[in-house]
C-alpha cells in the first residue's frame, strides 16, 4: 500500500471514531488509564530521584564536608568514598571493635570553618501530652546550614529561649509559631519563633535551638530526675575552600578515627584501587549484578506484556463491534476497487487513531495529575522532589506502548473484516466460519508445558521465577484454547431453557467475538484467584503458627524507662479505661543504679540471669566446632532432647516479681503454684533451672567480664541468689514467663526491685473506643509504655481479597458487556424477526442478560481453574524451602526448631463464590437492565 492509501485509511478511521463516540471513549479509556498510571509513576519516581548534588545539599548544606565520630575511641579507620561504611584499621577478628568517644575537632583541617550540628531526643510537652521529639542544635542562620533546613515561616532562633520547629511537629503537637514549649526534665520555657521542614524527612518531629542552649541543660535536668539522657551526638559541617575536602584529606581524618562525607569525593570518587577499605577481605564496591538487573527487567517485561494482553483482549471485541457496524462502508470500499489490504488498513487505522489519542490523553493527564498532586505525593513519600523531572524519551516510550496496544487490539478484527466478501458486507450476511484447528493444539501444548514447568519449579528447584514463568505459559495456553473450550460449553445448551440456550448457541457460533472477551475475563480472574489462594494459604499457615503473648482478651503494660516513676500512673490508666477483672502488678530485678533501664549497658548498670545447672544444660551450648564434636545423627538426637528445647512463647521479661494474682491474669489454673506464691516460694515454668527444689538468679554487675566469660564457655561472674521453688507442671502455659518470685522472697534475699508494669485479665474484649481512650491517657502520661492487648490472630489480607474480587468483577462485567454489545449488533436481524412474529418485549432484554452472563460465567469458571495452578506452585516452593531449612536445623541440633513446617494450600471459597455466582449474575442483571425492550420492526435485507 502507498502512503496516500494509509492517509485515506487513517482519515476514514478518524471519522468513524468520531461518529461512534461512546465506543471510542470506552476503548480510549481502557488504553489511556494504564498509560496515565505509568506516566504518573515515571514522573513521580524521576522527580523524587535526587541527583548527587541535591543529596549533598540536603545533608551538607553549603559546606564542603560533614565530619562525624565512629564511636571507636579515635582509632584509625578505613571508610568508603560516600562516607556510609567504615571499619577500624587492624585485625579484630577475635576481639570486639574498640569503643569510645572521638575528638572530631582535632581532625578539622587548620584554617577551616566549622559549624557544630548536635542531635538528641527528648519528650516535649504539647497540647495532647508528651511527644517524643528529635532535638537539634544547629545555627540555621549560618550560610553553611543553607539547604539542610528550609524555612517555612517565621525565622530561625538567634538566642537562648528560642526554638524553631518542623511543620510536622506543629501539626502533631497542636502548637503554632509563637507558642511556648517545655521539655520533661527541664523547667525552662522556649518560644517557637519559626517553622521549617527537612526536605528529606518531612515526617520528622523536630525542634531546633541555638547551639548549647537546649541539649546540655536538658541532660542535666534528666540526670537530676533519674531519667535517661537525650543520647546526644554531634558532627561538624566543615568548609575548607579551594578544591574542597579531597580524598587525601578524608584519609587524613580517618587516621584520627573521624568519618567524613565529602562533597568533592562524592562528586568525583576515587578509583576502587585507591580505597583502602575495598582492599580488605569481605569489603568491595558492591553493585547490583547483571543477572539481578536482567531478572528485574524480565519481571517488568512480563508484567507489561500481560497488561498489554489484557487490554488487547478487552479492546479487541470493541474494535470488532466497530468493524461490524461499518461493514457496509467496508463493503463499499471493496466494491470500488479496494482489496483486503485496504480493508485491513482501515480497521488497523482505527486502532492506530485510538492508540495515539490514548497516548496523548494518558500522558497529558499523567503530567497534570502528578503536578497537581505533587504536595500529596511528597507527603506520602516523606521527602520533597528534587525537581519536576520530565524525561521525554521515557514518556515517548510509554506513549508508544499505547499506540502498539491499540494496533495489536485491532489486528484480529482487521483480519476478520478483510475476509468477508463484498456481497456479505453489503447485504449484512454474516456467513459461517470454522474455528482454527491449529490454535487449540498450540494452546494445549503450551498449557501442558506450562503445568509441567510450574510443577518442576515447585518440586525440583527453589526458583520462584520458574514457577511464575510456567504459570504464565499455562495461562497463555488456556487463552489460546478458549475458542475450543467455548465450543465445549455449548454442549450444555440442550439442558437450558430458551433464552439461555439461544445466548449460549450465539456465543458458540460467534467465537471470534466471544473468545477474546472470555479470555479477558479468564486472565483477570486467574490473577485474582492465584493471589487469593496464596493469601488464604498464608493466612492458614500464620494462624497455625501464631503464638499468643497472653490469654485472649488479657492486657499487659510494661514501662521500660529507668526508675519506674510513671508505672503507678500507667497501671491506674489501664484499670480506669478498660473493664478489668484481675490486676497483677509486676516488678523487675534491678542490678546497679536505680536509673538503669532493663537492658542498659552503661557503666554502673548490670543484668541478671537464671542459673541453669550443668547437668541440665544442653550439650550443644557453648561448644565450638559443633560439627566436629557431634555427628549429624547426634545433633539430630540432641535437637529433640528436652534440655535443648527452646520455649515456644516469648516474654520480654522472663523473671518477674509478683504475687499469685499474676497466675489469674495469665489464666494459669494450678492451685499448687498459687499456694507456693502465697507461702513465699518462687514458681518456675522451666524445669531446666530447678535443682533440689532450688532456683538461682545470678546478679551480673560487670557485663564486659560476663560477655568475655560467655565467649570462653565459662559461667559469668556474679553473686547467685537462691530461692525455694515450686516447679509448675509442664502442661502449664506461662506465655514466656520462666520464673515468678514473690515480693517477700525477693526482699528476704536482698534483691533490689523496681516497678515494671502489670498484667490484667478483662471481663470483655476491649473495644476500639476503650483502646483509643487508653492510648490517649498514656500519651498524657508521656512515658514509653509497651501496651499489648491480646486479640488473637488477625489477618491483614481481607481488604486485599475484597479489592481483588472487585477488580475481577469490574473486568468481568466490562468484558462481558463489550461481548454483549457485539452480540446485539450481530443478532439485530434475529431480534427484529422475533419481534415481528410476536415475541414479547422481555425476550430482547432477557436474551441480552443471558448473553452477558454466559460470557462472564465461562470466563470466571476457566479463570478460577487456571488461577489455582500458580498458587499451588508457589506454595509447594514455599514448602520445599521451609522443609529444607527444617532439616538443616535438625542437622545442626538447634533446639528452637519445632515440628515439621505446616504449609497448607487453602482454597478461598468466599472469593470463589463471589466470582462464580455473584459476578456472572450481577453482569447478567446489569445487561438486562440497560437493554431496551422494544425496537422498531424493520425490513430484513434481501438475500
Amino acid at each position: 500500500m502507498t502512503l496516500h492509501s494509509w492517509v485515506a485509511a487513517v482519515r476514514i478511521a478518524r471519522r468513524d471514531a468520531w461518529r461512534s463516540k461512546g465506543r471510542s471513549s470506552l476503548v480510549l479509556a481502557m488504553i489511556a488509564l494504564p498509560i496515565l498510571g505509568v506516566s504518573a509513576a515515571d514522573l513521580t519516581l524521576r522527580s523524587a530521584e535526587l541527583s548527587t548534588e541535591q543529596k549533598l545539599e540536603r545533608s551538607l548544606g553549603a559546606a564542603d564536608a560533614r565530619m562525624s565520630g565512629t564511636g571507636m575511641g579515635g582509632v584509625p579507620i578505613y571508610q568508603d568514598p560516600p562516607g556510609l561504611s567504615s571499619m577500624p584499621v587492624g585485625n579484630f577478628d577475635d576481639e570486639p571493635w574498640p569503643e569510645g568517644a572521638t575528638d572530631i575537632r582535632a581532625a578539622i583541617p587548620p584554617g577551616a570553618k566549622s559549624l557544630r550540628d548536635s542531635n538528641g531526643t527528648g519528650k516535649i510537652r504539647t497540647k495532647h501530652g508528651l511527644l517524643t521529639t528529635d532535638i537539634r542544635e544547629l545555627d540555621g542562620n549560618d550560610p553553611m546550614a543553607k539547604g539542610i533546613m528550609v524555612l517555612d515561616r517565621g525565622r530561625f532562633p538567634k538566642k537562648a529561649g528560642e526554638v524553631a520547629a518542623t511543620t510536622r511537629f506543629l501539626e502533631s503537637s497542636g502548637l503554632h509559631v509563637g507558642s511556648k514549649v517545655t521539655a520533661r526534665g527541664l523547667d525552662t520555657e522556649f518560644r517557637i519563633v519559626g517553622a521549617y521542614e527537612l526536605p528529606d524527612a518531612l515526617g520528622t518531629d523536630e525542634i531546633n535551638a541555638p547551639p548549647g542552649t537546649f541539649l546540655s541543660p536538658l541532660d542535666k535536668g534528666l540526670a537530676a530526675d533519674g531519667l535517661p539522657d537525650t543520647g546526644s551526638s554531634s558532627s561538624y559541617l566543615v568548609s575548607v575552600g579551594g578544591d574542597g575536602f579531597t580524598w587525601n584529606m578524608v584519609k587524613e581524618a580517618n587516621t584520627k578515627g573521624v568519618q567524613v562525607v565529602s562533597r568533592a569525593v562524592s562528586l568525583d570518587p576515587p578509583a576502587d584501587s585507591d580505597v583502602p577499605l575495598y582492599q580488605e577481605d569481605g569489603w568491595s564496591n558492591f553493585e547490583e549484578s547483571t543477572a539481578a538487573k536482567a531478572a528485574a527487567l524480565a519481571a517488568v517485561g512480563t508484567v507489561v506484556g500481560l497488561a498489554m494482553l489484557e487490554i488487547c483482549l478487552l479492546a479487541g471485541p470493541a474494535f470488532a463491534v466497530g468493524a461490524r457496524r461499518s461493514r457496509r462502508q467496508l463493503g463499499l470500499v471493496g466494491a470500488n476497487g479496494g482489496d483486503r489490504r485496504h480493508i485491513r488498513a482501515i480497521v488497523l487505522s482505527g486502532g492506530l487513531v485510538i492508540g495515539v489519542a490514548a497516548a496523548v490523553v494518558g500522558t497529558v493527564l499523567g503530567l497534570l495529575l502528578t503536578f497537581a498532586l505533587q504536595p500529596v505525593l511528597e507527603g506520602y513519600m516523606g521527602k520533597r522532589f528534587g525537581s519536576f523531572d520530565i524525561r521525554p524519551l521515557e514518556l515517548l516510550g510509554i506513549a508508544l506502548l499505547a499506540v502498539l496496544t491499540g494496533v495489536l487490539a485491532a489486528i484480529v478484527p482487521a483480519i476478520t473484516a478483510s475476509r468477508q466478501t463484498v456481497l456479505a458486507s453489503l447485504t449484512g450476511r454474516r456467513g459461517v466460519r470454522r474455528s482454527s484447528r491449529v490454535l487449540p493444539v498450540i494452546g494445549l501444548i503450551a498449557a501442558g508445558l506450562g503445568v509441567a514447568i510450574t510443577l518442576y519449579g515447585a518440586v525440583g528447584t527453589e526458583s520462584v521465577l520458574v514457577v511464575a514463568g510456567g504459570s504464565a505459559l499455562a495461562e497463555l495456553g488456556v487463552v489460546a484454547l478458549t475458542p475450543a473450550l467455548v465450543g465445549l460449553f455449548g454442549r450444555t445448551g440442550r439442558w437450558l431453557p430458551l433464552s439461555p440456550r439461544l445466548a449460549l448457541r450465539d456465543a458458540v457460533r460467534n467465537r471470534g467475538r466471544t473468545a477474546p472477551a472470555v479470555a479477558a475475563v479468564l486472565a483477570a480472574v486467574a490473577g485474582t484467584v492465584a493471589v487469593a489462594t496464596y493469601a488464604a494459604s498464608q493466612d492458614a499457615q500464620q494462624r497455625a503458627e501464631y503464638r499468643a503473648q497472653l490469654p485472649h482478651g488479657a492486657v499487659s503494660v510494661i514501662v521500660g524507662e529507668a526508675g519506674g516513676r510513671d508505672v503507678q500512673a500507667v497501671r491506674a490508666a489501664v484499670q480506669k479505661n478498660l473493664s478489668v477483672d484481675v490486676r497483677a502488678d509486676v516488678d523487675r530485678v534491678l542490678v546497679g543504679k536505680a536509673t538503669c533501664s532493663p537492658y542498659s549497658t552503661e557503666k554502673g548498670c548490670g543484668r541478671h540471669e537464671i542459673v541453669v545447672p550443668k547437668a541440665k544444660q544442653c550439650p550443644l551450648w557453648g561448644v565450638e566446632n559443633v560439627e566436629q564434636q557431634f555427628s549429624v545423627a547426634e545433633r539430630r538426637k540432641l535437637a529433640a532432647d528436652w534440655r535443648c528445647k527452646e520455649p515456644t512463647h516469648y516474654a520480654e521479661h522472663e523473671v518477674v516479681v509478683a504475687g499469685p494474682e499474676l497466675l489469674q491474669a495469665l489464666a494459669i489454673a494450678d492451685p499448687a503454684s498459687a499456694r507456693a506464691l502465697k507461702d513465699g516460694r518462687a514458681v518456675s515454668f522451666d524445669r531446666r533451672t530447678v535443682e533440689q527444689g532450688k532456683v538461682g538468679i545470678r546478679l551480673i554487675t560487670d557485663q564486659e567480664k560476663a560477655d568475655r566469660a560467655a565467649e570462653e564457655g565459662k559461667d559469668a561472674p556474679g553473686e547467685i541468689k537462691s530461692f525455694a521453688v515450686h516447679q509448675a507442671p509442664e502442661t502449664v502455659l506461662s506465655y514466656g514467663v520462666k520464673l515468678i518470685v514473690p515480693p517477700a522472697a525477693a526482699k528476704s534475699a536482698g534483691l533490689s526491685t523496681v516497678a515494671l508494669g502489670a498484667y490484667f485479665s478483662t471481663e470483655q474484649q476491649p473495644s476500639s473506643e476503650q483502646k483509643q481512650k487508653l492510648e490517649g491517657a498514656l500519651d498524657q502520661i508521656g512515658t514509653e509504655a509497651g501496651l499489648h492487648i491480646e486479640e488473637g490472630f488477625t489477618s491483614d489480607n481481607s481488604i486485599v481479597l475484597l479489592a481483588l474480587t472487585v477488580f475481577a468483577g469490574l473486568v468481568t462485567i466490562g468484558a462481558a458487556g463489550i461481548a454483549t454489545g457485539l452480540a446485539q449488533t450481530d443478532a439485530e436481524p434475529d431480534l427484529k424477526t422475533l419481534a415481528a412474529v410476536g415475541a414479547p418485549p422481555r425476550v430482547r432484554r432477557t436474551l441480552s442478560g443471558f448473553q452477558c452472563g454466559v460470557v462472564a460465567a465461562m470466563g470466571v469458571v476457566l479463570g478460577s481453574a487456571a488461577g489455582v495452578l500458580p498458587a499451588i506452585g508457589l506454595r509447594l516452593t514455599d514448602r520445599r524451602e521451609q522443609l529444607k531449612w527444617h532439616q538443616e536445623a535438625l542437622d545442626n541440633g538447634w533446639g528452637s526448631v519445632g515440628p515439621e513446617p505446616y504449609v497448607p494450600i487453602v482454597v478461598p471459597w468466599e472469593t470463589l463464590a463471589a466470582l462464580l455466582i455473584a459476578v456472572p449474575v450481577g453482569a447478567a442483571l446489569l445487561a438486562a437492565l440497560v437493554t431496551r425492550s422494544r425496537t422498531a420492526v424493520a425490513r430484513r435485507a434481501a438475500g
